[in-house]
């Protein structure tokens, strides 16, 4: 009856035949319920767990109600009972359950083709981020290297302060590391101690290269170099948390320091260990209106002045460790 109105038909004998030969190229399945080896709900189960989303219609000659809403209830498209009356209308019956089957394989081949889509598209989106993050990159190290380049050309002209930025930076790392920054915590660190200093390059320090002790304007004028340096890398977004360690590496934990008079906790730890080897390195390093101390006297100063000056444990840190910390090139002129 199904092949004289144009339809392919595989005829099984039994529910575990269908199991055996159903695949996804059939659009409708017709179910009895009494089989042999199987019978058709429990075929219907095992169907669902397919996922072909192939409609099942029951044509079976035990026409209870109860049978037929347990059908449904599993997912049967239609329960027809036989024998069939009216071939017309089993036709169209058939004709449905095609119907719902042509649309079930347009909307899974759409939703391939959008999930298709929206993998290109992530995969197109994420070459654009990569190639944003690989410029952004780039310009980052740009400008690092060309603040450095000025930060060295600075230091050249002044043999009392050459090789600061070099030796503060080297203290800081091995200072960080000891201490468990994290990678990220260590690039800041790296590079708020490069251009900690880099206020000077706008400040005009020729008035304080000069023998004996510095007057209180002189004082003045190169206490302004945390603020001015932290303006000048203020519009590079990417250094913004060193925008903060350069303004504040000369504060102090007693709130005594410039510009800001911070205190206590309102000093970040990037910030609190900069200080410090800032301080040590300036210690021992010769200048032209004081003698350069020695390692000990310097750890000494550093250990006077924990708790009020600088971080207690940075500072217990740094003098516990200090043999470690010198570099290469000896922080002593």
């Amino acid at each position: 009856m199904l092949e004289m109105f144009g339809h392919r038909v595989t005829g099984v004998s039994d529910g575990n035949e269908v199991l055996t030969k159903v695949d996804d190229s059939y659009d409708v399945i017709i179910l009895d319920i009494n089989m042999p080896n199987r019978d058709g709900f429990n075929t219907l189960e095992k169907i669902n767990g397919l996922n072909y989303d192939i409609p099942v219609l029951f044509l079976t000659g035990v026409g209870s109600m109860d049978y037929a809403v347990k059908a449904i209830h599993l997912g049967a498209y239609d329960f027809l009972t036989k024998p069939i009356e009216d071939i017309e209308i089993f036709n169209v019956k058939i004709e449905r359950a095609l119907e719902k089957r042509m649309y079930v394989l347009q909307e899974r081949k759409y939703r391939e083709a959008l999930e298709e889509d929206v993998r290109v598209k992530a995969m197109q989106l994420k070459e654009q981020n990569d190639l944003l993050v690989k410029y952004s990159d780039s310009l980052e190290n740009a400008t690092v290297l060309l603040m450095s380049s000025l930060q060295n050309a600075m230091e050249a002209k002044d043999i009392y302060t050459a090789g600061h930025t070099l030796r503060v930076t080297r203290y800081g790392q091995q200072l960080g590391k000891s201490m468990g920054l994290t990678e990220d915590e260590l690039v800041v660190l790296k590079r708020a101690s490069q251009f900690h200093d880099i206020g000077k390059l706008v400040i005009d320090l020729s008035s304080i290269q000069k023998p004996g002790k510095l007057t209180e304007h002189e004082w003045n004028l190169i206490r302004k170099h945390p603020s001015v340096g932290a303006t000048i890398v203020e519009p590079l977004e990417f250094m913004e948390k060193e925008q903060f360690i350069i303004r504040h590496h000369h504060e102090r934990i007693d709130g005594k320091g410039y510009p800001d008079g911070l205190a206590g906790d309102q000093i970040d730890q990037l910030t609190k260990i900069l200080t410090v080897v800032d301080s040590y390195d300036a210690m021992t390093s010769k200048r032209n209106y004081r003698e350069n101390m020695t390692m000990e006297e310097a750890v000494e100063e550093l250990n006077i002045c924990s708790g009020t000056q600088f971080d207690s444990e940075v500072v217990d840190h740094f003098t516990r460790n200090i043999i470690s910390f010198v570099p290469v090139e000896s922080a002593v002129h």
